[in-house]
């Protein structure tokens, strides 16, 4: 059991919900964060038991920013605890929290779970994350729901959406210009799915090189060719075959 999750189960403050699963994935990504001078930006406060976890696993040092809709979620401001109010789906106000906040070092995604608010967020938050940060988002599970936007294998789905981050990661190896290199390719480290959980953990990337160490020891063989390349060859060699019979005659 790891401190977020010790913290979770004996807490009697303010309400906590999470999935219990999702304490080790947590700590995971979280921990090499811990009493440093980290900026958390966590979208849906709720009742501000999550902000007051951050705070204590984060240390003292660490600062807490929590964002909601709900006005309310004022009142739940502390020492290290700044709250924002406004709608996760309202691009203008999110582009705007980039000037208030001075630095993202791990953004969490447990807002409302739309489509919308989870694409939108995304799109005008991940590149305002440090160039070592984490991106989190939870609850991800609401993209095979349709109250929410999603159903399985639904367009325009935040899971259909993310699929796209697997080939963007990948473009170093392609031609086509369907996929380009792009400052997604240049900045994500890794890609972690799990249960209701998308993390990307991010980090300046080059262009990545293959090389080889020691000597050979047994022979190697040349890999089959594929159908397509063999009925061509064939077909080339065939052909060679008759115009020499041709000239020959």
């Amino acid at each position: 059991m790891n401190d977020l999750e010790k913290y979770f189960l004996e807490n009697e403050g303010r309400l906590i919900y999470k999935g219990k699963h999702y304490f080790e994935i947590y700590d995971r990504h979280f921990s090499r964060f811990r009493n440093t001078d980290v900026h958390v930006v966590e979208f849906g406060v709720a009742h501000g038991g999550s902000l007051r976890m951050w705070k204590e696993y984060f240390g003292p040092s660490a600062k807490i920013f929590g964002i909601d809709i709900n006005p309310h979620c004022e009142e739940l401001e502390e020492e290290q605890i700044k709250i924002f109010i406004g709608d996760q789906e309202d691009r203008n106000f999110l582009k705007s929290l980039a000037e208030k906040i001075p630095r993202i070092d791990i953004l969490i995604d447990d807002g409302g779970h739309t489509m919308r608010q989870q694409i939108n967020t995304f799109e005008e938050i991940f590149s305002r994350i440090d160039k070592n940060g984490v991106y989190l988002c939870e609850d991800i599970h609401t993209s095979y729901w349709s109250r929410w936007g999603g159903g399985y294998k639904k367009r325009g789905s935040f899971v259909e959406y993310s699929k796209n981050f697997i080939d963007a990661i990948n473009a170093w190896h392609t031609k086509t210009r369907k996929l380009q290199v792009t400052e997604f390719t240049k900045s994500v480290y890794s890609l972690h799915y799990y249960d209701s959980i998308l993390v990307i953990e991010k980090r300046p990337i080059e262009k990545p090189s293959f090389l080889k160490t020691g000597m050979p020891t047994i022979p190697e063989i040349q890999p089959p060719a594929s159908t397509g390349l063999l009925k061509r060859f064939k077909n080339r060699v065939i052909g060679e075959i008759h115009r020499q019979t041709d000239r020959s005659t």
